[in-house]
């Protein structure tokens, strides 16, 4: 007999050779229907594993990331073989399961259409129907290349000369169907209760524009149709919301073929980001930071000295500059050390907390480009903080306060990732042991639960990431606080300490919006363009009735205006049932209809985006209404 301990911490005895199934069996029925995989000692395997040993397991159902990844990875198999059934002679690149889903990467001669994603998907659910067992066996090498050869899938060849020698080259067999695979699985196709082929894309092969280009069909599953349905209607919402539909239509910001990566922010676009990056200013300025500019360009000694370029050329822009190298920096942390080496620092100077709004600039894959999400070109709101040993877990919880105060001024809901050392890294074990410890304790002191991501962490530092969830459940990783004890070393940073001996600081980089142009298109899609007023680029639309009336309005708003409130009027000759569905386009929080009786009486007739007619209301009770939800900041 084996001893088996549960999650919950029981133990239940089992003959040797008992699948891991056969365990979720005899714990519950349903059990065993919803796991999709396992987790024994550690490491997550098929429910078809055989255990032999006293072990400690976990189940894993779709509810679970790793339930649901092997849920989608399975998916992406049925993808894969229904393909092949259809459109024989295609080779396989590779299918892994994504975030809400799961893709596949096809060289075929045949470009596909829409209408074959249709014909593909009823495919698969024949597949699914059909009740495949999936089967895992490992080969030697030549006798793994040799299968590959046989069905003609030259990119799995390239994939397993890739492996290091030694390690096991695995395959799941789904009855005709072989491929080249890790794992895990769900132990049949027809676990796969719901599927959805959702798109049709180009990619690069490894990623790299050098290589050839494959198609990609997307799709998604869910072991309920209600789920799924729940999904794309969501998907459909998420639609509706697209930053760059929304921005064209609100005038915002222009993605133009002469800049492919460099977005034009238009003047409503410069409001919003000017009013972000004001908020930023005031939360900083609370928190005691001073505000720092570095240059963008600066010299190939730099670049080296930091590491970038050895690790990240190939992302940077260079160029000459009298006979030298240079590059525009990627990122603002190397200019950040030089700034802090501009004169002695003592004890008694730290923490110093530096903040930059800094314009940086990364070469990335043209494919890879997406409205503001991903640009090559953007303002990263960069701090680095410089300080004592000891002043760490002060200087985290700081942080990770002033993190927490602008996202709740947003209304995000937010979850904490803790990264820690990876396998290759730099630096001594009593550093990363302080960094880690200091990152835990402060998490802990100030009560925030936090997912462990182990050996996730920089080469030269552990971390923490903010994962911001929108108002589609969608997640967002903007904020980090990266400790570093190297780049100290690096640029020769140091302190002069209590005993009059030179020291090197720790120091923190940490980001709030991470990317402002990103931000601003993670707000956009989160308010679906309907911003709250203290965000809003025009918080107030002035709406005359008649031609009359336009000197009157004119006049009001440069009253409204001297008063702090962003207006706009629209004086042109058209009725004003068509200037009102106008500024509800524009989602324009407060509207104003101006007439005969508003100038008589001096009062004004209110309407609100979201509420429709106000009514009558003064002067001095509408602006101050205005000025409260901007002071307030109002969501």
């Amino acid at each position: 007999m084996i001893k088996i301990t549960l999650k919950d911490g029981s133990v239940k005895e089992f003959e040797s050779g008992v699948s891991l199934y056969d365990v979720a069996k005899a714990i519950s029925g349903r059990l065993a229907k919803e796991a999709v995989v396992g987790e024994v000692n550690g490491e997550t395997v098929d429910m078809s594993h055989v255990l032999t040993e006293d072990a400690d397991v976990n189940l894993y159902k779709f509810e679970d990331e790793a339930g649901a990844d092997a849920f989608r990875h399975t998916s992406s198999h049925i993808l894969a073989q229904a393909v092949l059934r259809l459109f024989p002679g295609t080779k396989l690149a590779i299918g892994p399961s994504i975030d809400n889903g799961f893709y596949y990467d096809f060289d075929s001669e045949h470009v596909f259409t829409p209408e074959d994603l249709e014909k593909i998907e009823k495919e698969m659910k024949a597949i699914i129907k059909e009740d495949i067992q999936l089967e895992r066996f490992e080969l030697p090498r030549e006798e793994a290349i040799k299968l590959m050869e046989e069905s003609n899938q030259d990119y799995k060849i390239e994939l397993i000369n890739d492996l290091p020698e030694g390690e096991a080259i695995s395959f799941y067999r789904q009855g005709d169907f072989v491929d080249l695979c890790r794992g895990c699985h769900a132990t049949s196709t027809k676990k796969i209760k719901a599927i959805k082929l959702l798109s049709i894309a180009g990619a690069y092969w490894k990623g790299d524009e050098k290589n050839k280009m494959l198609q990609r069909i997307y799709g998604t599953s869910f072991p309920k149709a209600k789920l799924l349905d729940e999904y794309i209607e969501r998907l459909e919402e998420a639609k509706k919301r697209d930053h760059r539909k929304l921005g064209k239509e609100l005038k915002l910001f222009a993605l133009l073929e002469e800049g492919p990566g460099f977005p034009f922010m238009l003047p409503n676009g410069m409001t919003l980001k000017n009013l972000l990056l004001d908020y930023w200013r005031e939360v900083h300025r609370e928190a005691k930071y001073v505000e720092i500019e570095t240059p963008i360009i600066l010299n190939r000694s730099l670049w080296e000295t930091s590491g970038h370029w050895y690790h990240y050329k190939e992302n940077m822009y260079s160029l000459k500059i009298d006979e030298g190298d240079y590059a525009i920096k990627p990122m603002n942390c190397p200019g950040g050390m030089l700034a802090y080496k501009t004169e002695m620092r003592s004890y008694r100077d730290l923490p110093l907390r530096m903040g930059e709004i800094g314009r940086v600039h990364r070469h990335e894959l043209s494919g890879a480009l997406h409205g503001l999400m991903r640009v090559r070109a953007f303002t990263q709101d960069d701090a680095h903080i410089f300080m004592l040993p000891e002043q760490i877990k002060d200087e985290i919880k700081g942080v990770a306060q002033l993190v927490d105060r602008v996202y709740n001024a947003f209304g995000f809901k937010y979850h904490v990732e803790l990264s820690t050392r990876p396998e290759k890294s730099m630096g001594t074990d009593e550093e990363w042991e302080l960094a880690e410890s200091s990152l835990q304790g402060a998490l802990e002191e100030l009560g925030i639960d936090y997912r462990l991501n182990a050996g996730d962490g920089a080469f030269y530092g552990p971390k923490i990431d903010f994962h911001l969830e929108d108002c589609l459940g969608r997640t967002w990783q903007c904020g980090t606080i990266q400790l570093d004890m190297q780049l100290p070393q690096r640029f020769d940073l140091s302190y002069t300490g209590k005993d009059g001996e030179k020291h090197k600081p720790v120091v923190i980089h940490r980001v709030v919006y991470g990317s402002i142009e990103r931000f601003m298109g993670i707000l956009i899609e989160h308010f679906a363009g309907r911003f709250p007023v203290w965000l809003a680029p025009v918080q107030v639309k002035l709406l005359p009735i008649a031609d009359r009336h336009n000197d009157y309005v004119k006049e009001l708003a440069e009253k409204f205006e001297a008063q702090g409130i962003r207006v706009e009027y629209d004086d042109r000759s058209e009725k004003i049932g068509y200037k009102i569905r106008e500024a509800q386009l524009q989602k324009v929080p407060y509207m104003l209809i101006i007439g005969d009786q508003e100038i008589e009486s001096g009062d004004i007739a209110v309407r609100s985006r979201d509420a429709g007619e106000l009514g009558k209301m003064s002067h001095e009770d509408f602006v101050a209404k205005v000025l409260g939800e901007n002071k307030e900041r109002i969501l």
